[in-house]
């Protein structure tokens, strides 16, 4: 079964404040849409869509170089913005659809679960949560009636469907509608209610900021953040009198061939730092087309690395390198390799490994022709 996720984010909704659609506008460290978007991306969900208005012009942009992501236009209303959405995902063939509101960031992934289970049994599925509270009716700010809650529900969303129904559903209907529910039902199709989640509310008002804040601290608390990295780097000998593994300086009877000073074990752990990151390597960072970085200290870029670990928000918990040579002997260095990369990542030396083996005299670390390192490092959210 193929899944997606349609997210429509299209709305002009300013009443939550901040001069700015709701979905744009930063909720914590990032904006509402991006807590949205990490729910659905799990590996239940196949394809996801936003359908973005098209005077957003830079949101455009972004979410056109995603690669996991499919865009579409918004409409005149939210009807019409869902069945662009529809149509967009047509092309990939499509079984299950849930459709979402982007200002519900809190959405659990346990609840998208369930709403794609009940699709396994009916063609549409929704969630929902029992009014409790008693329904007055009123008039200039005064109680002149009650209303009977009995059967009565307030609807959430993502809203499920098998993906030919909707469509067509929405293909046949006119006029506006308030949700999808609603579009299924008047095309004649039955829904299925879910049992809905408290914590799944819509941004709407500005306190609804705080309260959505609430919530997702509380699941950052409970999901600790751990980012793993790993980073493999290799230079060839050639002329020289010495090399540099890990901030060290061994006499040799040749070098390391490189556009920086080629410590090998550095380069490692650098990479293995901005790939825990999800940021490259250190060929982006500094090109070694830049003239600039020729013959440069090593412990600059990895100084880098450490110090855009933190601006993200992220501590270095360990890392753990392993330099592949036949010479030099490293075993005699490793304590000083160990205090010398302790000092510039900023940890105790507990927290740093250095180590050696050799190839067996396999391969170009085996012919003595060079020297390879590989890398892992550990980041914590702080």
């Amino acid at each position: 079964m193929t899944t997606a996720a349609l997210i429509v984010a299209a709305g002009r909704g300013i009443r939550a404040g901040g001069g700015l659609p709701k979905q744009w506008r930063l909720l914590g460290d990032r904006r509402v849409i991006d807590w949205t978007l990490e729910a659905f991306r799990n590996p239940s969900i196949d394809h996801i869509c936003i359908v973005l208005n098209p005077d957003d012009t830079d949101i455009w942009q972004e979410f056109s170089a995603a690669p996991d992501i499919i865009t579409a236009q918004g409409g005149s209303d939210r009807a019409s913005s869902v069945r662009n959405g529809l149509k967009a995902l047509q092309k990939y063939n499509i079984d299950k659809v849930l459709i979402h509101d982007a200002a519900r960031p809190c959405i659990s992934r346990s609840l998208i679960e369930n709403i794609l289970l009940s699709l396994d049994t009916t063609s549409a599925a929704a969630p929902a949560l029992a009014v409790t509270d008693a329904l007055w009716q009123g008039d200039n700010e005064q109680v002149i009636g009650t209303q009977d809650r009995s059967g009565l529900f307030a609807a959430q969303t993502p809203q499920g469907f098998d993906f030919e129904t909707i469509l067509a559903a929405h293909t046949s209907h006119t006029g506006t509608a308030a949700d999808d529910v609603e579009v299924a039902r008047a095309a004649g199709h039955p829904v299925h209610i879910v049992s809905g989640d408290v914590n799944n509310i819509k941004i709407t008002r500005p306190q609804d900021f705080a309260r959505a804040a609430e919530i997702l601290q509380i699941k950052e608390r409970d999901t600790m953040d751990i980012r793993l990295g790993n980073g493999y780097d290799v230079h060839r000998f050639g002329d020289g009198d010495h090399v540099i593994l890990c901030g060290v300086k061994i006499p040799h009877d040749r070098g390391l061939q490189g556009h920086s000073d080629a410590d090998v074990g550095m380069h490692a752990v650098t990479d293995a730092i901005y790939g825990a990151l999800a940021q490259g390597d250190i060929g982006q960072h500094f090109p070694p087309s830049d003239p600039q970085w020729k013959g440069a200290a090593s412990d600059i870029f990895l100084r880098h690395a450490v110090r855009l670990a933190n601006e993200m928000g992220y501590t270095l918990s360990n890392i753990d390198c392993t330099l592949v040579c036949e010479y030099p002997k490293i075993g005699p260095r490793a304590e000083a390799m160990r205090q010398t990369m302790s000092d510039i990542l900023g940890i105790e030396p507990s927290r740093v490994s250095v180590k050696a083996t050799t190839s067996e005299r396999l391969g170009f670390t085996g012919r003595k022709e060079g020297i390879a390192a590989i890398a892992t490092a550990a980041l914590v959210k702080a």
